[in-house]
């Protein structure tokens, strides 16, 4: 570990997020051009440099190429960045699987019904070619956000973000009616989103293995 390039690292990516916000609200697309890729690839070195595990590494860099290729006016890159996005959240899912916090079956009927809805009214008005894709992919989005609250509010409320920017997303592509500046909208709570799975990840990690490492201290100790 190291807290001084984490710390660098940190206030580098919240530089980078503000950059980015303040375009979108400006309506300047270089500034968001610029800044976009470099959010993921800052809080994923900050997550290493404050020990993160890999898997943890792995799904920022997912979402950092899911964030370039959504850069692209395509489908073909919103297809793409779509699956760089579902590898991410495998790899939380595989994180998630380790922690022992218990959830409540309410929650999980309760992210079962938002899926359903969610799918059911934006289906009409998806393209034909889209729609299988985006509901495997909002199947796999709320398994993600359900499984991030076994490690606590900090990511259980970052999973629900990461849902709410990529439902945001889905409405645009769907043609629904906007708010204004939508493309803010979804990168403030996608930012946000990130931001409390990485410290829900490592604050959960940093808990369990302190025991473990006073433990082996004390072995280290021990005539």
């Amino acid at each position: 570990m190291n807290p001084r390039l984490a710390r660098v690292l940190l206030v580098s990516f919240g530089a980078a997020a503000a950059a980015d916000l303040v375009s979108l609200a400006a309506d300047f697309d270089p500034g968001h051009t610029l800044a976009k890729p470099l959010l993921m690839p800052l809080l994923a070195a900050h997550a290493a440099a404050r020990g993160g595990p890999r898997l943890l590494i792995a799904a920022l860099l997912f979402g950092w190429g899911g964030d370039t290729l959504l850069l692209l006016d395509a489908e073909p890159a919103f297809l793409a960045g779509m699956a760089s996005f579902a590898a991410g959240h495998l790899c939380y899912l595989a994180l998630f699987k380790s922690a022992p916090r218990a959830r409540g079956a309410w929650l999980a009927g309760a992210y079962g019904i938002a899926l359903v809805a969610t799918v059911t009214l934006l289906w009409p008005g998806l393209p034909a070619e889209l729609r299988l894709p985006v509901a495997g992919y909002s199947l796999l989005l709320t398994a993600m956000a359900y499984g991030a609250t076994r490690l606590g509010p900090v990511a259980g409320v970052g999973g629900a973000l990461f849902m709410l920017s990529d439902t945001l997303i889905a409405t645009g592509v769907a043609d629904w009616p906007q708010l204004p500046r939508p493309d803010f909208w979804i990168m403030l709570t996608y930012v946000a989103a990130q931001f409390l799975l990485v410290n829900g990840v490592l604050g959960t990690l940093g808990a369990r293995s302190a025991p473990r490492a006073a433990y082996g201290g004390m072995r280290s100790t021990t005539p």
